[in-house]
C-alpha cells in the first residue's frame, strides 16, 4: 500500500509539474496572418494555380485553329550502283556509280474556313479558361473556410482550458476547506478524499483538452502547409456578426456562388461543342503553298545532273456528304450533355437553395443560443458564489457544491460553444453566398 501510494504520488507531481510548467513566449498569429500564410502556401492553391495558367495558354489563336501551319521537311540519299544497260545498238556498264538526292521543300497549310468550327472552338477554350478560374476561387473560398474554422476552433479549446483552469482552482479552494474542516473537528476524511478526487479528474479533463489544442493547431499547420510543430498563439475573441440579413445573402448566392457559376460555364460549354460538331456539315476550305528544292546526281545515267526548284499555291475544299449518320449521332450525344448541363445546374442550385436555408436557420438560433447561454452563465455564477461562500459555513454538502461547481463549467462551455457554432453558421453564409471579402474579413 505505501508503495502504490508513493508511485500514485509521484505521477501526480509529474502531471502537476506538465501543468503548471513555465510556457515559452509564442509568436501570436492573427486570423489574417493565417489566412495571408495559408493563401501564399498552400499546395492545393498552388496547384490550382497551375491549372488556371495550362487553360490561360490553351485559350489561343493557334489551338483553336486560326493560325496557319508552317513545316521545313529536308532530306539527303547517297547510293553506290552498278548498272548494265543498252540502248540503239550500244551497250554500257558501270561499276560503283554514285548517285545523290537532295530535297528541301517549306510547305505551307492554312485553313481559311472549317464551318466557324475555329470561332467555336476558340469560345469553348475560353470557356474552360473561366472554369478553371471559378475552380480556383472555389477552392481558395474552401480554404479561406477551412483556415478561419480551424483557427476559431483553437481559440475555443483554448476558452475551454481557461474554464478548467478555473475549476480545478475552485477544486483546490474546496480542498482547502476541507481540510480545515478536517483540523476543525467538523469536515470527513470522506469529503476530502471525494474532494481530492474531483480535483484529479478536472485535471485529467485539462490534460485531454489540452492534447486536442495540440492536435487542432497541426491541423492549422497543415492547412497553412507549414512545419506542423510550429507552435503560436491565437487571439481570445469569437466575435459574431449578428446583422447577417437573409435576402442579401441570397440574391449574392444566385449571381456570386462559384459553384452555381461553374454549372453555368458547363452549359455554355456543351451549347459550344454543338457548333463545333455542327460546324462539320460545312465545307472546308485549306490554302497550301509551298517553295521546293530538289537536286540528283547519277555517275552512271545518261543524265548525270537534275536540279529543280519552284513555288506552288493551290487551294482545297472538302465537304462531308456522308459519314454513316456519325455525325447526326455525335450531335444529339452533344445535346444530351447540354441537357444534362442544364439539369445539374437546376440540381446544384436547388441544393445550394436547401443549404442556405439549413445554415442560415442553424445562425439564427446560434445567435439566440448565445443571448440564452450568456444569461444562465451570469446565474450559475452567482449560484457558484453563493455555494461556495455556503459551504465555508458548512450550509450545504461538498457533494451540492460540486454540483454547482459542474453546474458553472457545463454553463461556461455551452456559451463558448455556442458563439463557436454561430461563427460556423456565419462563415458558411458567407461562403455558399460568394462574398469573398467578406469571408476574408470574417
Amino acid at each position: 500500500m505505501i508503495k502504490y501510494f508513493i508511485n500514485h504520488s509521484a505521477s501526480l507531481i509529474i502531471v502537476i509539474l506538465l501543468i503548471f510548467q513555465p510556457a515559452k513566449a509564442q509568436d501570436l498569429l492573427t486570423i489574417d496572418d493565417a489566412l495571408q500564410i495559408g493563401l501564399e502556401n498552400n499546395y492545393g492553391i498552388q496547384i490550382s494555380r497551375n491549372l488556371l495558367d495550362q487553360a490561360e495558354n490553351n485559350h489561343s489563336l493557334g489551338n483553336a485553329g486560326f493560325l496557319p501551319n508552317l513545316n521545313l521537311t529536308t532530306s539527303r540519299t547517297e547510293r553506290v550502283e552498278d548498272s548494265d544497260f543498252e540502248a540503239g545498238g550500244e551497250s554500257r556498264s558501270t561499276t560503283g556509280a554514285r548517285n545523290s538526292n537532295t530535297n528541301a521543300a517549306l510547305n505551307l497549310e492554312w485553313t481559311i474556313f472549317d464551318g466557324f468550327q475555329m470561332f467555336a472552338g476558340y469560345d469553348r477554350l475560353g470557356a474552360l479558361r473561366d472554369v478553371s478560374e471559378e475552380q480556383l476561387r472555389f477552392d481558395v473560398e474552401n480554404l479561406v473556410t477551412q483556415i478561419t474554422l480551424s483557427y476559431f476552433n483553437i481559440i475555443r479549446i483554448n476558452e475551454q482550458l481557461k474554464i478548467l483552469q478555473n475549476n480545478i482552482e475552485v477544486s483546490e479552494e474546496r480542498i482547502e476547506i476541507e481540510e480545515t474542516k478536517v483540523d476543525l473537528g467538523s469536515g470527513s476524511e470522506y469529503d476530502l478524499l471525494q474532494a481530492r478526487s474531483d480535483l484529479n479528474a478536472d485535471r485529467a479533463a485539462q490534460l485531454r483538452e489540452q492534447n486536442r489544442l495540440v492536435e487542432a493547431k497541426i491541423n492549422l499547420n497543415e492547412l497553412l502547409s507549414r512545419n506542423p510543430e510550429v507552435d503560436f498563439d491565437v487571439t481570445d475573441d469569437i466575435d459574431v456578426n449578428r446583422s447577417l440579413l437573409r435576402e442579401e445573402l441570397y440574391q449574392r448566392l444566385i449571381t456570386e456562388n462559384t459553384r452555381l457559376a461553374i454549372a453555368r460555364m458547363e452549359k455554355d460549354i456543351t451549347r459550344h461543342q454543338i457548333r463545333e460538331i455542327r460546324g462539320e456539315r460545312l465545307p472546308q476550305v485549306s490554302l497550301t503553298s509551298g517553295y521546293s528544292f530538289n537536286r540528283s546526281e547519277n555517275d552512271g545515267g545518261f543524265i548525270r545532273f537534275n536540279e529543280t526548284t519552284g513555288f506552288n499555291v493551290g487551294i482545297t475544299a472538302r465537304v462531308n456528304i456522308f459519314d454513316g449518320f456519325n455525325l447526326n449521332r455525335r450531335v444529339q450525344n452533344a445535346q444530351i450533355n447540354q441537357k444534362n448541363a442544364e439539369l445539374s445546374y437546376e440540381s446544384e442550385k436547388l441544393r445550394l437553395e436547401s443549404d442556405f436555408l439549413a445554415i442560415y436557420r442553424a445562425y439564427l438560433n446560434s445567435i439566440e443560443l448565445v443571448d440564452l447561454e450568456e444569461d444562465n452563465l451570469q446565474n450559475a455564477e452567482q449560484t457558484l458564489d453563493i455555494a461556495l461562500e455556503r459551504f465555508r459555513l458548512g450550509s450545504i454538502s461538498s457533494l451540492e457544491f460540486r454540483e454547482a461547481q459542474r453546474t458553472f463549467m457545463q454553463a461556461e462551455n455551452r456559451l463558448i460553444n455556442a458563439k463557436f457554432e454561430a461563427k460556423v453558421a456565419e462563415t458558411e453564409l458567407l461562403q455558399i453566398s460568394g462574398d469573398f471579402g467578406a469571408l476574408l474579413n470574417n
